[in-house]
């Protein structure tokens, strides 16, 4: 076991099985030094675990819970694509998409559930830069999404 999924288990969480392409993508790819995340929706068994908008039907402390979920779908995407969590030599940059009513102004406190499980996984490693965006709708109506940029060893 990584020390990346032995801190995981520390946490209570597993990594789950890589959420499948809903068109035509990859999850992730490698370029150079460098993995690149599709958007990861906070996906569990293959369903959304809500739908709807954040400011409407989905709370910022639910949307916040699904950015983590997020976090993770990505972490999976990043294993597949290196086989080894422990070769990750720093989160470089997160992006997060709320899909949210017009007056919810609370993007950046959703998306830190993502940021905080990075941190909280990765020490150090897992500080990054950041954009977190609100906008219309997500595919299947997701309340969130969220992509990674991550330097890795060799």
């Amino acid at each position: 076991m990584s020390a990346v999924e032995a801190k995981l288990a520390e946490l209570g969480l597993t990594l789950p099985e890589v959420v499948p392409p809903l068109a035509a993508y990859q999850p992730a790819v490698r370029s150079g030094a460098y993995v690149y995340t599709a958007g990861q929706l906070p996906m569990v068994d293959g369903k959304l675990r809500l739908t709807g908008k954040v400011g409407g039907e989905v709370t910022a402390d639910e949307a916040k819970e699904l950015a983590k979920t997020c976090a993770l779908n990505g972490l999976a995407a990043v294993k597949s694509v290196i086989g080894d969590l422990d070769k990750i030599k720093r989160v470089v940059k997160v992006v997060g998409f709320v899909a949210s009513t017009p007056d919810f102004t609370g993007q950046p406190g959703v998306i830190n559930g993502a940021s905080e499980l990075l941190g909280e996984i990765l020490g150090e490693k897992g500080v990054h830069a950041r954009s977190a965006v609100g906008v219309a709708v997500l595919p299947l109506d997701a309340p969130v999404e969220v992509e990674f940029q991550i330097e890795i060893e060799g």
